[in-house]
């Protein structure tokens, strides 16, 4: 069964598109550390640091588009 959801969680990673991939593979590496060293968690841990990652890097994009329509580059 892990196997066999280790191999779900790696085809989601692989075939998902890389626009939608912004911030989920640093933060499932991340996850799957953490998880790992908590108690042997790590597909929960990578699961979990690919949403929080992807949360956060959508995040950081909206703030820079905010502050791209907030302060236009200076005109040349």
């Amino acid at each position: 069964m892990k196997t066999l959801l280790t191999f779900a969680v790696l085809a989601f990673a692989l075939f998902s598109g890389t626009a939608n991939a912004a911030g989920c593979l640093k933060g499932a590496a991340v996850g799957a550390v953490a998880g790992h060293v908590v108690g042997h968690h790590t597909v929960l841990g990578a699961i979990g640091g690919c949403v929080v990652g992807r949360h956060l890097a959508k995040e950081k994009a909206a703030q820079k588009k905010a502050d791209a329509q907030n302060h236009p580059a200076p005109a040349q």
